[in-house]
């Protein structure tokens, strides 16, 4: 039975705007990701959905250890442009951002953060394309208030597009 489905729906469901970073022994990478959720409280673990073509996807795969930072409402695209339109296979995201090293190592951008938080993998799903990384959370903190971005806010008032990689990725017909 064939089923009609419009690839729109996927816009209608909730997202943010996070960065995700990790590192490789002394290497930073980090991309922007628009699924990051809290699922347990007790103890608090978060998910990340990361495409394996991605730099960042090898990295957490290898270091098990990941941080998110959730972006104000202000981010400019240019920034959103360095974390989410460019490889770390081709330049240092972070030498271009503001970060500070978290307990784990792992960089803690702080340029254009609401808040941070990190976590060390304590499970993975494999999901063909991407991987979920479920994450205990070790550390956290509140940089600043304002509103947290949205995938809704990045697509209608700042007209972003979502990458090839990204799981709402849809091709122009």
């Amino acid at each position: 039975m064939s089923q009609k489905m419009d690839p729109k729906v996927f816009r209608d469901l909730s997202y943010g705007l996070y960065i995700v970073t990790s590192r490789n022994g002394d290497r930073l990478n980090g991309q922007i990701i628009n699924t990051a959720i809290q699922v347990t409280s007790d103890p608090a673990r978060v998910a990340v959905i990361i495409n394996k073509k991605n730099l960042t996807h090898e990295f957490i795969d290898k270091s098990k250890v990941f941080a998110i930072s959730v972006l104000v409402e202000t981010t400019p695209m240019t920034f959103i442009g360095l974390f989410g339109f460019k490889s770390g296979r081709d330049i240092d995201k972070l030498s271009k951002t503001q970060f500070k090293e978290g307990v784990t190592k792992c960089p803690l951008v702080t340029e254009h953060s609401l808040s941070v938080l990190e976590a060390k993998v304590v499970d993975q799903i494999d999901l063909g394309s991407h991987t979920i990384f479920i994450g205990e959370t070790i550390s956290s903190e509140v940089l600043q208030d304002g509103q947290p971005m949205t995938y809704q806010y990045y697509h209608q008032t700042l007209k972003g597009k979502s990458p090839p990689n990204a799981p709402t990725f849809q091709a122009v017909k």
